[in-house]
């Protein structure tokens, strides 16, 4: 890396503040180059914190951090930020165990005001802080949101648009238009957005919002100009900006989707090797093959065709495939809607965003008990990306709604039988299956029906039984061969469904049972089981392997595994404890 003469200055937002015009863009150049260096040796978001550099070193240069507050949306473009906030050094552990986040998190960094991993939430968040100050008779100090294009399209950024301008609070929303999110823009606000000229009605300013713009993202003196008569202004308003995703790497501003994120060490000439195939492509993959055969079927996601692996099927069925944009809820009763019309619809959405949309599932698909299918992608912990994107709730929040049928494969193969069955259902289905690579493993499912499959006995043992379902299935396999333990291993593709049957037959055989799932441990599939085997009767120990009851921090799955308790290892040790005699 070069010698950065200017950045190694920089120790906090006081060191930019001080600085000229010209040395700022010498800032800014260093900056970038610093960025595109260390995130691809390191990993992490990538594209978007390379179009947001001039507008961070202008921010610093005219607003105070410690009495203004800036909360960015989505949080992953603040990697310029922490840098110029005195987090420089550590931006090479940024998304490891232990390092500083990839999002704004309360608590790294005066500077970070509000934590940020979802989308659409930094206007009514600003409004809040602006609206607190100001009743506490402070109005001079400055709340600002930046706001991506993307961000726009999410049902709260329109609701705090709607509230801002009553609030008369020290608000400035700051609109960054790169006409992207990961995926290329979509919507009629994406539209709008590109065609709003200077000094033209808009909907901001139809919105009683004081609109400025747009103005040119990178250029510094410009931008400089904007925010420093922007800050003697002390009502909410609007300042659009335009930018380039990936600006300064010409890959990166080529391929903005694909260079959205890196993995680390993306720079090195590897031997190249076929790679594992990931569920997410399974799921694609397979959702093809159903769009081609039954040709009422539909396919819907919020803002993620890439991350879901569908980018096939909207390029072979365009008109069948929506990308309703970063708006779950609206994402959830559209789909809704299209089974009331008599399609099958199949959702995708990640985890962590299904839970934007949990009112819609239960009110407009289980209570009018309406055939969606919900693939929900991303189940499970999700590594570098923390505790905003753990998939951690989705079995607790399913698994108390009437209706739904809730499943969890252990395999391509499970999967894809999975959501061919769930075509010909008349009722709510949701699959969970997580990040990252399918495990080699192979389950005789003995010919029974995916959706109607009470359990399959893996291995028959005695005294103790694990049970698991959906990758930690694979975990457990794994931890047998580590314990070369004589208990039973039994995995279950539906988990909210528990046969009285099978609860019976393994309650008589056995008196240890241990649950392990990848998922919150309270109100899990663990828990499910516990109440199953407890109102039959059964008066053996129920011990629970998961996600324990708190946030999970940042870092590769397997040390979060480990740290859980329910790594293969950490497995196999309670199944050697469990299976070993007891001594007096």
């Amino acid at each position: 890396m070069r010698e950065l003469t200017l950045l190694n200055t920089i120790h906090n937002a006081a060191d930019v503040a001080c600085l000229s015009e010209r040395e700022l863009q010498m800032l800014s150049d260093e900056c970038r180059k610093y960025l595109i260096d260390t995130i691809l040796e390191h990993g992490g978001h990538f594209a978007g914190n390379l179009g947001v550099v001039e507008l961070t070193v202008a921010l610093l240069k005219v607003f105070n951090p410690h009495t203004d507050s800036v909360t960015w949306d989505v949080g992953h473009q603040s990697y310029a930020w922490k840098v110029l906030t005195g987090r420089r050094e550590e931006i090479t552990t940024i998304r490891t165990y232990g390092g500083i986040a990839g999002f704004p998190k309360r608590g790294e960094n005066p500077a970070d005001h509000f934590g940020t991993g979802h989308s659409s939430t930094a206007i009514s968040a600003a409004m809040g802080i602006a609206v607190a100050a100001k009743l506490q008779n402070n109005n001079k100090s400055t709340h600002i949101a930046i706001v991506g294009d993307g961000a726009l399209t999410g049902g709260m950024s329109f609701e705090a648009l709607n509230n801002a301008a009553a609030s008369q609070a020290n608000l400035l929303i700051i609109i960054n238009d790169n006409q992207i999110s990961i995926d290329a823009g979509t919507g009629a606000m994406n539209e709008h957005l590109a065609t709003i000229k200077p000094g033209e009605t808009n909907i901001f300013s139809q919105l009683n919002l004081d609109y400025h713009g747009p103005v040119d993202g990178h250029d510094l003196p410009k931008l400089l100009d904007e925010l420093t008569r922007l800050k003697s202004l002390e009502h909410p308003r609007v300042l659009h900006i335009k930018t380039i995703k990936g600006k300064g790497y010409g890959p990166a501003e080529t391929e903005q989707t694909k260079w959205h994120s890196t993995s680390r060490f993306v720079k090195i000439d590897a031997q190249k090797t076929t790679p594992a195939r990931k569920w997410h492509e399974v799921a694609g993959d397979t959702m093809l093959k159903i769009a081609s055969t039954y040709h009422h079927t539909a396919g819907i996601t919020p803002a993620m065709p890439s991350g879901s692996g569908l980018i096939d099927c909207f390029k072979t069925y365009p008109n069948r495939f929506f990308d309703t944009g970063i708006a779950e809820q609206h994402a959830v009763t559209f789909a809704a809607g299209l089974a009331a019309g008599g399609l099958k619809p199949f959702l995708f959405i990640y985890s962590t965003f299904l839970q934007r949309g949990y009112d819609q599932v239960i009110h407009d698909i289980a209570l009018q008990n309406l055939p969606v299918v919900i693939c929900i992608d991303r189940a499970g912990l999700v590594g570098e990306d923390g505790p905003t994107h753990h998939g951690a709730f989705d079995v607790p929040m399913l698994r108390c709604i009437p209706g739904i049928k809730l499943l969890a494969p252990a395999t391509a193969e499970e999967l894809q039988t999975m959501m061919h069955a769930a075509v010909q259902a008349d009722y709510p289905i949701a699959i969970r299956y997580p990040k990252g690579p399918v495990p080699e493993l192979s389950i005789n499912t003995r010919n029974e029906t995916p959706l109607e499959n009470m359990g399959i006995c893996l291995r028959k043992g005695e005294k103790v039984a694990v049970l698991s379902t959906g990758i930690a299935t694979a975990m457990a396999h794994e931890a047998f061969q580590l314990a070369q333990s004589q208990a039973s291993h039994y995995h279950f593709p539906v988990i909210n469904h528990i046969s009285d049957e099978m609860a019976v037959k393994i309650g008589k055989t056995h008196t240890h049972i241990i649950t392990v799932e990848d998922g919150a441990i309270a109100g899990g599939f663990g828990e499910a089981w516990s109440e199953k085997l407890y109102s039959l009767g059964f008066e053996g120990k129920v011990q629970h392997l998961g996600i324990p009851h708190q946030f999970i921090t940042h870092g590769s799955n397997d040390i979060l595994y480990n740290l859980g308790g329910y790594s293969p290892r950490k497995i196999a040790e309670e199944l050697q404890k469990a299976c070993s005699p007891v001594v007096d």
